[in-house]
Protein backbone atom coordinates (compact mmCIF):
# COMPACT_ATOMS: atom_id res chain seq x y z
CA UNK A 1 0.00 0.00 0.00
CA UNK A 2 1.70 3.10 -1.28
CA UNK A 3 0.10 5.41 1.33
CA UNK A 4 2.03 3.70 4.13
CA UNK A 5 5.29 4.77 2.52
CA UNK A 6 4.09 8.23 1.45
CA UNK A 7 2.50 9.29 4.75
CA UNK A 8 4.38 12.00 6.64
CA UNK A 9 3.48 14.36 9.45
CA UNK A 10 2.27 17.54 7.74
CA UNK A 11 2.10 20.69 9.86
CA UNK A 12 1.52 23.41 7.23
CA UNK A 13 -1.69 23.69 5.24
CA UNK A 14 -2.95 25.74 2.32
CA UNK A 15 -5.72 28.22 3.05
CA UNK A 16 -8.26 25.97 1.36
CA UNK A 17 -11.19 24.08 2.90
CA UNK A 18 -11.39 20.30 2.88
CA UNK A 19 -14.45 19.17 1.00
CA UNK A 20 -17.33 17.58 2.96
CA UNK A 21 -17.02 14.42 0.85
CA UNK A 22 -13.38 14.05 1.89
CA UNK A 23 -14.22 14.65 5.54
CA UNK A 24 -16.77 11.85 5.34
CA UNK A 25 -14.24 9.55 3.60
CA UNK A 26 -11.76 10.20 6.42
CA UNK A 27 -14.39 9.33 9.02
CA UNK A 28 -15.44 6.21 7.12
CA UNK A 29 -11.82 5.06 6.88
CA UNK A 30 -11.28 5.68 10.59
CA UNK A 31 -14.36 3.64 11.49
CA UNK A 32 -13.16 0.67 9.42
CA UNK A 33 -10.35 0.05 11.92
CA UNK A 34 -10.05 -3.29 13.68
CA UNK A 35 -11.36 -3.29 17.24
CA UNK A 36 -11.16 -5.73 20.15
CA UNK A 37 -14.38 -7.78 20.28
CA UNK A 38 -15.73 -5.19 17.82
CA UNK A 39 -16.25 -2.67 20.64
CA UNK A 40 -15.58 0.34 18.37
CA UNK A 41 -15.16 2.90 21.16
CA UNK A 42 -14.39 5.77 18.79
CA UNK A 43 -16.39 8.93 18.37
CA UNK A 44 -15.30 12.12 16.63
CA UNK A 45 -15.60 15.85 17.00
CA UNK A 46 -15.08 17.48 13.60
CA UNK A 47 -13.87 21.04 14.09
CA UNK A 48 -14.01 23.57 11.24
CA UNK A 49 -14.83 26.76 13.18
CA UNK A 50 -11.75 29.03 13.16
CA UNK A 51 -12.27 30.24 16.74
CA UNK A 52 -12.50 26.68 18.04
CA UNK A 53 -9.47 25.62 15.98
CA UNK A 54 -7.54 28.52 17.54
CA UNK A 55 -8.56 27.43 21.06
CA UNK A 56 -7.71 23.81 20.24
CA UNK A 57 -4.26 24.92 19.03
CA UNK A 58 -3.58 26.14 22.57
CA UNK A 59 -3.90 22.66 24.09
CA UNK A 60 -0.09 22.27 24.02
CA UNK A 61 3.01 23.99 22.65
CA UNK A 62 3.12 21.33 19.90
CA UNK A 63 -0.38 22.02 18.57
CA UNK A 64 0.05 25.49 17.04
CA UNK A 65 -0.61 24.22 13.49
CA UNK A 66 -4.21 23.40 14.43
CA UNK A 67 -5.07 27.11 14.19
CA UNK A 68 -4.17 27.17 10.48
CA UNK A 69 -5.76 23.83 9.56
CA UNK A 70 -9.09 23.94 7.75
CA UNK A 71 -10.36 20.99 9.80
CA UNK A 72 -9.31 19.00 12.84
CA UNK A 73 -10.60 15.70 14.11
CA UNK A 74 -10.77 15.15 17.85
CA UNK A 75 -10.81 11.40 18.41
CA UNK A 76 -12.45 10.38 21.66
CA UNK A 77 -13.23 7.04 23.24
CA UNK A 78 -16.66 6.33 24.65
CA UNK A 79 -15.84 4.25 27.73
CA UNK A 80 -19.46 3.12 28.01
CA UNK A 81 -18.81 0.99 24.91
CA UNK A 82 -15.79 -0.84 26.32
CA UNK A 83 -16.01 -4.60 26.63
CA UNK A 84 -12.21 -4.94 26.86
CA UNK A 85 -10.98 -1.74 28.50
CA UNK A 86 -7.31 -2.70 28.18
CA UNK A 87 -7.67 -2.72 24.36
CA UNK A 88 -9.07 0.80 24.07
CA UNK A 89 -5.77 2.47 23.15
CA UNK A 90 -5.10 -0.18 20.50
CA UNK A 91 -8.54 0.38 18.99
CA UNK A 92 -8.12 4.15 18.98
CA UNK A 93 -4.59 3.91 17.55
CA UNK A 94 -5.80 1.78 14.64
CA UNK A 95 -8.66 4.21 14.05
CA UNK A 96 -6.27 7.20 13.99
CA UNK A 97 -3.83 5.47 11.64
CA UNK A 98 -6.65 4.64 9.21
CA UNK A 99 -7.62 8.32 9.16
CA UNK A 100 -4.00 9.38 8.54
CA UNK A 101 -3.55 6.88 5.70
CA UNK A 102 -6.81 7.93 4.03
CA UNK A 103 -5.72 11.57 4.28
CA UNK A 104 -2.56 10.67 2.34
CA UNK A 105 -4.63 8.73 -0.20
CA UNK A 106 -6.87 11.78 -0.74
CA UNK A 107 -3.90 14.13 -1.28
CA UNK A 108 -4.29 15.71 2.14
CA UNK A 109 -1.75 16.24 4.88
CA UNK A 110 -2.25 15.48 8.57
CA UNK A 111 -0.39 15.04 11.83
CA UNK A 112 -1.12 13.00 14.97
CA UNK A 113 -1.18 15.14 18.12
CA UNK A 114 -1.23 13.13 21.31
CA UNK A 115 -3.82 14.01 23.93
CA UNK A 116 -4.29 10.91 26.08
CA UNK A 117 -0.58 10.79 26.89
CA UNK A 118 -0.59 14.10 28.80
CA UNK A 119 -3.14 14.71 31.57
CA UNK A 120 -3.09 18.54 31.29
CA UNK A 121 -3.72 18.31 27.54
CA UNK A 122 -6.50 15.78 28.04
CA UNK A 123 -8.10 17.99 30.72
CA UNK A 124 -7.91 21.02 28.40
CA UNK A 125 -9.67 19.16 25.57
CA UNK A 126 -12.30 17.75 27.95
CA UNK A 127 -13.06 21.26 29.20
CA UNK A 128 -12.99 22.89 25.76
CA UNK A 129 -15.65 20.52 24.45
CA UNK A 130 -17.46 20.02 27.78
CA UNK A 131 -17.05 16.25 27.49
CA UNK A 132 -18.92 13.99 29.89
CA UNK A 133 -16.90 11.65 32.12
CA UNK A 134 -17.41 8.63 29.84
CA UNK A 135 -15.88 10.42 26.82
CA UNK A 136 -12.07 10.35 26.94
CA UNK A 137 -9.94 12.34 24.46
CA UNK A 138 -7.38 10.25 22.59
CA UNK A 139 -5.77 12.53 20.01
CA UNK A 140 -6.27 15.45 17.65
CA UNK A 141 -5.56 15.21 13.93
CA UNK A 142 -5.47 18.49 11.99
CA UNK A 143 -5.99 17.94 8.25
CA UNK A 144 -5.60 20.11 5.17
CA UNK A 145 -4.01 20.43 1.78
CA UNK A 146 -0.23 20.31 2.36
CA UNK A 147 1.71 23.54 2.09
CA UNK A 148 5.08 21.84 2.59
CA UNK A 149 7.14 19.25 0.79
CA UNK A 150 7.95 15.91 2.34
CA UNK A 151 10.27 13.20 1.14
CA UNK A 152 10.30 9.47 1.63
CA UNK A 153 12.58 8.27 4.43
CA UNK A 154 13.26 4.53 4.47
CA UNK A 155 12.87 3.47 8.10
CA UNK A 156 13.50 -0.23 7.52
CA UNK A 157 16.21 -1.46 9.90
CA UNK A 158 17.24 -5.08 9.45
CA UNK A 159 18.87 -5.06 12.91
CA UNK A 160 15.38 -4.79 14.45
CA UNK A 161 14.15 -8.01 12.81
CA UNK A 162 14.50 -11.28 14.71
CA UNK A 163 13.53 -14.58 13.11
CA UNK A 164 12.34 -17.25 15.52
CA UNK A 165 14.48 -16.09 18.47
CA UNK A 166 15.91 -12.96 20.04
Amino acid sequence: MEEIFKRRSIRKYEDKPVEKEKIERLLRAAMQAPSAVNQQPWEFIVVEDKDTLKKLSEMSPYAKMVASAPVAFVLVANTDKLKVATACHQDMGACAENLLLEATHLGLGAVWLGVSTAEPVSAYVKELFNLPDNIVPFNVIPVGYPDQKSEFVDRYDEAKVHYGKW
